[in-house]
């Protein structure tokens, strides 16, 4: 996205209450997880059960923990960018892409948690394939707080970057799509979704397999671990990779001429960083316990998560195009 010569509406030296409480909001919801985290790197053992795979890899948790901890700080950095009058004057780039990455890695969690919940309770609980009580990971508290944090982070820094989004380019999605001019998305772009489309099909279609039951791929103890929240991440994960082509096509291709220009910018912008972020982090995440043949992925595991992760990046490139080329409002027809 680039800056536009479109006039900033001027500004208090600070920002309104509402904006005040929502960034309190979101710094605050960043505290249990950083505590956390912060006291797992030192050797605390809080939260984790004896026998837990956690404290097989000490050196690789650490470090995740680290990394995890610096994506996390992240929100409170945005969260006082997007209140300052100087946030206004910051390169569109240094707010858009943290932005889209926090989006994409929040989402999953805020969709996915309140799904598992109510799996869980249909199921009776969280139950293997095999229908018997999983291996200890983390204490069950563990799960309520941090999830319920990183979904107080989502609505709160949501809120926030839409409010600043609005008021800096929300000129690139006004109107509906059959006001938009034809050249918008070059056959370049064009092309691009096109072909993220079809690469799609690949991770859409393993993710549905796994989603249903299926563990091909997925070795002997990764399915024997499956529970309700895997069936349930499976399932989210495909209507993402959906949803974000079907963002993007839109975009590309000019369709749906009745729909406000936001509805497929937001699908595009909220998809396609949830299907890159998170095939991105468990694509790493899997590759960091390679080490462990009991833990070692699969080339199919790998591959899904690649082609999962590249989709997104480049499902996003056109997002980044569309709105890069999209005129200026006054040539939008009312």
């Amino acid at each position: 996205m680039t800056q536009t010569p479109v006039p900033v509406p001027a500004v208090a030296a600070g920002p309104g209450p509402a904006r005040r409480l929502l960034r309190a909001t979101a710094v605050v919801a960043c505290l249990p997880y950083l505590g956390l985290k912060a006291a797992w790197i030192a050797g605390s053992r809080i939260g984790i059960p004896d026998g837990s795979a956690l404290l097989d890899h000490r050196v690789t948790m650490a470090v995740a923990n680290g990394l995890s901890m610096l994506l996390d700080s992240g929100v409170i950095v945005l969260a006082l960018v997007l209140t300052r009058p100087w946030g206004r004057r910051a390169p569109a780039w240094v707010l858009v892409l943290p932005a889209w990455v926090a989006t994409g890695l929040l989402a999953p969690i805020m969709a996915g948690f309140p799904l598992q919940l109510v799996a869980r309770a249909f199921a009776g609980g969280v139950a293997t394939g095999a229908d018997a009580r999983r291996e200890p990971f983390l204490h069950e508290w563990v799960f309520g707080v941090v999830y319920a944090g990183f979904i107080v982070q989502g609505l709160a820094l949501g809120a926030l970057f839409v409010l600043h989004a609005r008021e800096r380019w929300g000129h690139l999605w006004r109107g509906r799509m059959g006001d938009l001019p034809a050249g918008v998305v070059d056959r370049g772009r064009r092309a691009v979704a096109v072909a993220a489309a079809v690469l799609a099909l690949f991770p859409a279609a393993v993710r549905l397999l796994w989603a249903c039951g299926g563990t091909a791929g997925l070795g002997a103890g990764r399915a024997a671990e499956r529970t309700s929240d895997f069936h349930v991440l499976e399932g989210l994960y495909v209507a993402f990779l959906v949803a974000a082509v079907t963002g993007t096509l839109l975009l590309a291709f000019r369709r749906g001429r009745v729909l406000p220009v936001a509805v497929p910018v937001a699908l595009t912008w909220v998809c396609s960083g949830a299907v890159a972020c998170w095939g991105g982090w468990m694509l790493l995440g899997t590759l960091a316990t390679a080490g462990n043949p009991a833990d070692r992925p699969t080339d199919l595991v790998l591959l899904t998560y690649a082609a999962q992760m590249i989709v997104g990046l480049l499902l996003a490139s056109v997002g980044v195009h569309f709105l890069a080329r999209r005129p200026a409002a006054a040539r939008v027809r009312p």
